[in-house]
């Protein structure tokens, strides 16, 4: 049996939904567990429970600090060795992301999985089509961000999910296999010429200004988290792409463009209501 762990995130549960639409046979686990799910709860490592699961795809427990982070993947790596789990499939970050701030939880989390004794494959998965749509910052005079005239190589999050199933579903075939899962570089002007309104680039330290003086709600890691995004989108480092996705797909990708733009005009919306 495979099992998603979190199952009740955006990826988690797409993967799972992916898993189902291809007749595998699947469960989710999540903290707070839905009808046919386990209980994961990674922060419970004495409550750890991988019996029976043939192939684990760890869904990276991200947004927290980095020791947080890494501790939550060692627990259930070291369950998924002690339940007898056959195979992981961890979902990682892009290799061009290396320079981010959350990357190194991601980096400590792949030497853990290389090292677990565990057959494995990891997915180093791009920068969300969603996340760079759901970035821009509308303004009066139309859309602005951080991003100048940078391009983000971004990636739907349904493609990536559809990758996860398909490795999960046949993990001997991908077994010690780095994919590397972006793909086509758009911009925030792009976006803006999609959404008929005027785009205004603002500096990252205005940027990082508002982050910090006008987003309530914010943990402490996150303002400098999503400044490395817009530094690395805006100076060029993240644009770069690879066939991996299409070719682990077997077809093309979801337009990145009108993903972000669905994004773009969500927040907008929200922020009307």
């Amino acid at each position: 049996m495979i099992l998603v762990t979190g199952a009740n995130g955006n990826l988690g549960s797409a993967t799972l939904a992916a898993l189902h639409a291809r007749d595998v046979v699947a469960t989710g686990g999540s903290r707070k567990p839905g009808e046919g799910m386990r209980r994961l709860d990674f922060d419970d490592p004495a409550g750890l429970d991988l019996a029976g699961v043939s192939t684990l795809v760890l869904i990276s427990a991200g947004y927290a600090e980095d020791d947080q982070v890494v501790g939550r993947h060692a627990a259930v790596l070291e369950a998924a060795v002690r339940d007898g789990v056959h195979h992981v499939v961890y979902t990682s970050l892009t290799s061009a992301g290396d320079h981010l701030g959350f990357a190194l939880a991601h980096r400590a989390t792949e030497r853990l999985v290389r090292t677990s004794g565990l057959p494995w494959t990891i997915l180093r998965n791009g920068l969300y089509a969603e996340l760079f749509g759901g970035l821009l910052i509308w303004a009066d005079s139309g859309v602005e961000s951080p991003f100048g005239d940078g391009a983000l190589a971004a990636v739907p999050r349904e493609d990536l999910a559809d990758a996860a199933a398909i490795v999960a579903a046949n993990p001997t075939r991908h077994s010690g296999r780095v994919y590397d899962l972006v793909g086509t570089p758009i911009t925030a002007g792009q976006v803006a010429d999609r959404l008929g309104v005027p785009y205004g680039a603002i500096s990252l330290v205005e940027y990082r200004r508002r982050l910090l003086d006008e987003t309530p709600g914010l943990l402490p890691f996150q303002p400098p988290m999503l400044a490395s995004i817009a530094t690395g989108i805006r100076h060029g480092f993240l644009d770069g792409t690879t066939t991996d996705l299409p070719d682990l797909l077997d077809r093309p990708v979801r337009d990145p463009l009108a993903t972000a733009v669905a994004a773009a005009s969500a927040t907008r919306t929200e922020a009307n209501v």
